[in-house]
């Protein structure tokens, strides 16, 4: 693990890159600072009592793959310790990868080291309380279907974010949007996640797509065709006046399926793009594999350090 403290710092040159990417550690306020870990407190692993709640949620959507035909998508929800409707919680869109669906991260399992340490990261008072929302990411009507035929419906969920899931969301939970329904300041409220084929769409349809609704993302062991990192920054143009909050990646570098085109995404991105620096940008890589132990990890650091830039 290391901290590196805050400052202002010019668009970095590959040396500069590299030291971010072996330090692991992302600037902030100017005198703050925040440390990246290199594993989860074993403790944050365990159960607390009092927890947040998971549930599971139905909501119209479109069969975006297909004939647009009406349907009903189901996700599951976490929502925070003493949740209220009298709050406003940012919300994280939490995704899967291709073998998997809303029931991949496990949050509906008291166990789950997702939800364990999300809880404990609240009740301690690391970070704010938030909802996650975790989504089939597949928008077809065949959304059940795990095979590798039904991939191409991961590339259309864009338009099943924008168009059904966040309104939903907003609607019927208490979310920060939800209490200031015209200030276009929400996207600062939203962040989104994935694992592999989630991370791919964290960045594809999050960052390339959905910039005007989100502002913060974190990538974990992104899949094979996440978008290299020019094309990124090709994509970023379409959203000028659109300020990224937040961008982190994750990998393994014994994963052999994703180390190779994450790192193409996202380990040199700040060289493509004056939109992305130290002060928002960070590649973390360690020893690992394609698994929940990068992926858990992925989600703590997330977690934490997006909810202190936020804090400043």
């Amino acid at each position: 693990m290391a901290t590196i403290k805050g400052g202002k710092w010019r668009k970095p040159g590959c040396a500069m890159i590299l030291a971010a990417v072996l330090m692991t550690g992302i600037c902030c306020a100017e005198g703050e600072s925040i440390t990246v870990e290199d594993a989860i407190p074993r403790e944050y692993t365990t159960a607390v009592k009092n927890g947040g709640t998971v549930k599971r949620f139905s909501y119209p959507s479109k069969d975006y793959s297909g004939d647009q035909a009406d349907l009903t998508k189901h996700g599951a929800i976490y929502l925070p310790p003493d949740y209220s409707e009298d709050q406003a919680y940012d919300v994280l869109i939490l995704c899967h990868g291709i073998g998997g669906d809303e029931n991949e991260w496990g949050f509906l399992n008291a166990s789950c080291t997702g939800r364990n340490l999300t809880d404990h990261l609240i009740l301690e008072g690391k970070i704010q309380p938030l909802i996650i929302v975790m989504p089939n990411g597949r928008s077809t009507a065949k959304y059940t279907d795990k095979s590798m035929g039904n991939a191409a419906s991961f590339y259309v969920f864009g338009q099943e974010l924008r168009n059904d899931l966040i309104p939903y969301i907003d609607v019927n939970y208490a979310t920060w949007s939800s209490k200031h329904p015209d200030d276009p300041a929400a996207r600062d409220h939203r962040a989104m996640a994935g694992l592999s084929m989630g991370g791919m769409q964290t960045i594809n349809i999050g960052l390339c797509e959905c910039l005007d609704l989100i502002s913060a993302f974190g990538a974990f062991s992104a899949a094979p065709t996440s978008y290299p990192a020019s094309q990124i920054a090709e994509k970023l143009k379409h959203f000028p006046d659109e300020s990224i909050h937040y961008f982190y990646s994750i990998c393994g570098t014994e994963d052999g399926i994703a180390y190779g085109p994450a790192s193409k995404a996202a380990k040199n991105l700040p060289q493509y793009t004056d939109r992305l620096d130290e002060t928002n940008w960070l590649w973390q890589e360690r020893a690992g594999e394609h698994n929940f132990a990068i992926w858990n990890l992925g989600l703590y650091n997330f977690l934490r350090i997006r909810d202190r830039l936020n804090a400043n």
